[in-house]
């Protein structure tokens, strides 16, 4: 049983990356705050081989432009967010091109930002929860945005204002 078991596991670490497709989720402010901040966005990333998403980008669906996103960053950051907060997959903002203006927009004034983002799963809404990280070295909850599905892009977003009908919704 064990040697299966080490078997099961190698065979799934190797066609792990050799399985994941990239994927295109778009999805539309839920609230005024949100709105305000982004309107709509939508996640580039890759399904791995048990359908977990991991998200690369992020793309602006009502403006051009689009940040760089990789998994990983300080705990602190996830011990900044609000109490009852159930998001927990950390993400750190690349401070590289519009990725600079995102953290600014959510988090003005800090160094570095993060989003705090539940699991990303087809046809159900999400949260982000942005926390920032300050010259002094302390972490601050910025803003929780919220969003609703809004459906699958068959390919990357072209980046303009008149995406009505682009995603193909799931």
């Amino acid at each position: 049983m064990r040697r299966f078991v080490i078997t099961l596991l190698s065979v799934s670490a190797v066609a792990g990356p050799a399985a994941a497709e990239t994927r295109y989720l778009a999805y539309d402010a839920s609230d005024r705050i949100t709105q305000a901040l982004t309107r709509g966005i939508t996640l580039e990333g890759d399904r791995g081989l048990f359908g977990a998403i991991t998200v690369r980008s992020i793309i602006s669906t009502s403006a051009r432009g689009s940040a760089d996103i990789r998994i990983g960053g300080p705990d602190g950051a996830r011990r900044a967010l609000p109490r009852g907060s159930t998001e927990t997959i950390l993400y750190t903002v690349s401070p590289e091109g519009d990725g600079r203006g995102l953290s600014r927009a959510l988090c003005p004034g800090s160094e570095q930002a993060y989003l705090v983002l539940g699991r990303v799963r087809l046809g159900r809404p999400l949260t982000a929860q942005a926390v920032g990280r300050w010259a002094d070295g302390t972490f601050r909850h910025c803003v929780t945005l919220s969003y609703t599905w809004r459906g699958e892009w068959a390919a990357p977003p072209a980046g303009g204002p008149n995406d009505s009908g682009a995603p193909i919704g799931r």
